[in-house]
């Protein structure tokens, strides 16, 4: 079996507990924390295609890198 690669910062134990988080979650908790979600400031919720959403990971993380230069060099 392949081995999959976790993201920066993540190993075994937060997969688990993001996990155990959803699978102990109540339907009236899910629908709370997605309408929190679509209400948070500064952000939007989209459908992209599987296909484009390794795309879309990289322009989030070069407009985050900007960002964190632009706050260092301040």
């Amino acid at each position: 079996m392949k081995r999959r690669r976790l993201p920066r910062g993540w190993d075994e134990a937060r997969v688990r507990r993001v996990m155990q988080h959803y699978e102990r979650q109540t339907d009236a908790e899910a629908v709370a924390e997605d309408e929190a979600a679509h209400a948070a400031a500064r952000q939007t919720v989209m459908i992209v295609p599987t296909e484009v959403v390794p795309a879309v990971r990289d322009l989030i993380a070069k407009s985050r890198a900007r960002r964190t230069r632009r706050k260092k060099n301040g």
